[in-house]
């Protein structure tokens, strides 16, 4: 194991018993024992107790990880982890804190620590955070704090997401484009050529997919997000003019035959075999899928190669994308039925310690990463997958400037996902921009509409997509989504938006 980490965490303490010894003994929070200046001295003073961790539901063995035994050795503290369940997770965590099991630290999804938040359920950090977190507080720009906070107050420190980045675009095999005699499409009326060219050459579905907002399309008429601004406003993409012309674009396609029949009942494993058995010309597509694409397509033509069509232009020039990530993650609570709580808060802010957090994240260097001819950090394989694939799982915050490159060598673990990532990258980040949303805080009202929301949306588009519905009646179906809590949701982000410019 690396040695910096283990002086870090020694000046840490040494700092943690200064701030203890000029304060006094103001009592423990929580129940802590060991936290006060009498007793034995510096031996007791010393003693950790067991911590509880209860993290997302994934499908793994957290106290069997290699990072559970690495954060114990490196830290000092142990802790006991346990995982939500992969069906019905929020029913569990609810029941789990109704029965104020004794849990110290908890990781959250923005709905749920909005909604124990409000319940009354996690311990305020504000005090804690200054006393004992200064490092977590340094480690995360201060805005994501000031987002964080629950009618005035902090209940969860704010995982920040590594890095914005765009994370789709449209593939198509290069062999076909070459039997064409055609060009990588770069417009909005080539792409429509491409697709008349595949079918009436072809005889193949032209273009198969199942979203319902295609970015490296949408994006031609100024649809790209969910939220926009407009003249200053904050508006939801149904209010703005280009979702119409999108969805009458993407109707022109599908009743020309341009589009997968099935394409509102397709799935990611149904679009995959289509294009990898060369039954589709185009897949909508994206870095994360890459290796298994690639993979399928050459088992079937060992020659092709999967070409990428990117972000198109519009007809009066518009071009964009999304950038996904960058936002917050996680939200790390304490219960009030904590009985560990200034602990569990001097835990936190060690696992931050620059060099702990980036053994924490991507291992050991020349065990588990190693730099390239380029310099840039390349993981060891399979340590890497085995000793780090869930390290995530166990972050309690991150040293969020770091993590911005550290996180790059998840996508470096295949060279095809890494080339495509690169790739989707270069081409298309400069012409995309974020959610306006991106930084707000979990709120009670987007939290109970959104989702209902966003299906009422989606089966809107695709059912305009596939004719089902008419564009003439789209004035009725925005005023029908607001009547169903499109309107408050948009009130009550418009209400954040606005103060957060201020």
């Amino acid at each position: 194991m690396g040695k910096k980490w283990k002086l870090s965490i020694v000046c840490a303490a040494m700092m943690a018993l200064l701030v203890s010894a000029c304060s006094g003994n103001t009592g423990s929070k929580g129940g802590d024992a060991n936290t006060g200046t009498s007793g034995s001295g510096a031996e007791e003073q010393q003693e950790k107790p067991v911590l509880k961790q209860l993290g997302p539901q994934r499908n793994f063995d957290p106290n069997g990880d290699k990072v559970a035994a690495f954060l114990e050795e490196a830290t000092g503290y142990k802790v006991e982890y346990e995982t939500l369940p992969l069906e019905n997770p929020d029913d569990k965590l609810n029941l789990l804190m109704a029965n104020n099991e004794p849990y110290d630290i908890v990781k959250l999804s923005g709905s749920q620590y909005n909604r124990l938040a409000v319940q009354g359920a996690l311990e305020p950090l504000d005090e804690l955070l200054e006393q004992y977190g200064q490092d977590l507080l340094g480690a995360t720009p201060a805005e994501f704090y000031e987002n964080a906070k629950v009618d005035g107050q902090i209940y969860g420190i704010p995982e920040k997401h590594p890095r914005g980045f765009v994370g789709s675009a449209l593939a198509i095999n290069q062999n076909l484009l070459d039997e064409l005699g055609m060009e990588v499409p770069t417009t909005t009326d080539e792409f429509y050529n491409l697709l008349k060219a595949i079918k009436d050459e072809k005889g193949i579905v032209p273009l198969t997919g199942f979203e319902s907002i295609i970015p490296e399309i949408s994006g031609a008429f100024g649809v790209v997000t969910s939220f926009d601004v407009q003249d200053g406003k904050l508006i939801h993409r149904l209010e703005g003019p280009g979702m119409k012309e999108y969805l009458a674009f993407m109707n022109k396609l599908y009743s020309e035959g341009l589009m997968d029949p099935e394409w509102p009942v397709n799935k990611t494993e149904t679009i995959q075999q289509k294009f990898t058995t060369g039954k589709a010309g185009i897949m909508t597509y994206g870095w994360g899928v890459a290796p298994a694409v690639t993979e399928a397509l050459k088992k079937n033509d060992p020659d092709a190669e999967i070409t990428l069509i990117t972000s198109l232009k519009g007809p009066d020039g518009q071009i964009g994308n999304w950038v996904q990530g960058g936002g917050v993650s996680w939200y790390i609570a304490i219960p009030k039925s904590s009985k560990h709580k200034e602990e569990a808060m001097k835990y936190m802010n060690l696992k931050v310690q620059p060099d702990l957090f980036k053994e924490l994240a991507i291992g050991e260097e020349g065990v588990h990463y190693q730099a390239g001819a380029d310099g840039k950090l390349m993981p060891i394989l399979p340590i890497f997958n085995e000793e780090r694939g869930n390290a995530d799982w166990f972050m309690t915050s991150t040293d969020a400037k770091a993590f911005e490159d550290q996180w790059l060598l998840r996508v470096r673990k295949d060279p095809v996902l890494q080339a495509t990532f690169e790739e989707i990258q270069e081409k298309q980040l400069s012409v995309s921009r974020s959610d306006p949303t991106l930084l707000a805080p979990p709120l009670p009202v987007v939290a109970n509409n959104q989702q209902k929301l966003n299906k009422l949306e989606n089966d809107y588009i695709i059912k305009v997509f596939a004719g089902a519905e008419s564009l003439d009646q789209y004035d009725a179906f925005v005023s029908d989504w607001m009547s169903q809590g499109g309107s408050e949701m948009m009130a009550e982000l418009t209400a954040w938006y606005d103060s957060a410019k201020e």
